[in-house]
């Protein structure tokens, strides 16, 4: 258990019954919105913008961030560094933003479809 957990557990241990149900429903709530949706929710629909002239990798991920606020970062990291990466090493940022509008979009497809099971 790393240190936040144990201060967590800490602080949990110290609540009255009522208020460690809350913090548990609280917290189940956090971990299902983590996994990509809040419960009971539908998923959100994306905020599309406009792909500016000459677009920077960099800012591609910010304007798709800000188009797929529901998706967890965390889950698009891997794909999203592979692409960076290849970009350093020369491939062209067009080519890239193509790739990582693909890899955002399929994300989000793929999370509608399990929210709709």
């Amino acid at each position: 258990m790393d240190e936040a957990e144990q201060q967590l557990l800490a602080a949990f241990r110290r609540l009255a019954s009522q208020d460690r149900q809350a913090l548990q429903a609280f917290a189940e709530f956090l971990a299902a919105r983590s996994d990509g949706a809040v419960p009971d929710e539908p998923v959100a629909v994306p905020q599309p913008e406009q792909r500016p002239e000459g677009e920077s990798v960099v800012m591609a991920i910010k304007r798709l961030t800000r188009t797929y606020p529901m998706l967890d970062r965390r889950k698009l990291m891997g794909p999203t560094s592979l692409l960076v990466s290849q970009h350093a090493q020369g491939r062209a940022a067009v080519q890239i933003i193509d790739e990582l509008e693909v890899v955002f979009e399929r994300h989000y497809s793929e999370q509608v479809s399990r929210e709709e099971k």
